[in-house]
């Protein structure tokens, strides 16, 4: 069961959408690297509003991606992809139907 998640908010610089959208999509495999992240989903909001949303067990798996390999990735590319910083939010699950 997930019961932590994070929802991150990402605002592509103008020229930029196509960019997002392929780091998003090569995020996927190095997610599934990650054991405890249980459900990752890179989302597109609007035409230059992009978002990740990813589910974990606990507090440790949440941790865990914040300090692996996407997160390092997305903070390097901040500056050259997005309008602002990416906006970070830690939330709870209160219900999930996955998979299994």
């Amino acid at each position: 069961m997930v019961k932590v998640a994070l929802f991150v908010r990402l605002e592509a610089k103008p020229g930029k959408e196509k960019e997002v959208e392929n780091f998003l999509l090569n995020g996927l495999p190095i997610v599934e690297e990650e054991p405890a992240t249980t459900a990752w989903f890179g989302i597109r909001l609007g035409p230059s509003t992009f978002g990740i949303f990813d589910a974990f067990p606990d507090e440790a798996g949440r941790q865990a991606h914040l300090s692996g390999k996407v997160a390092a990735a997305l903070m390097a590319k901040a500056a050259e992809l997005f309008a602002k910083p990416p906006s970070i939010e830690k939330v709870d699950v209160l219900a999930a139907k996955l998979p299994g």
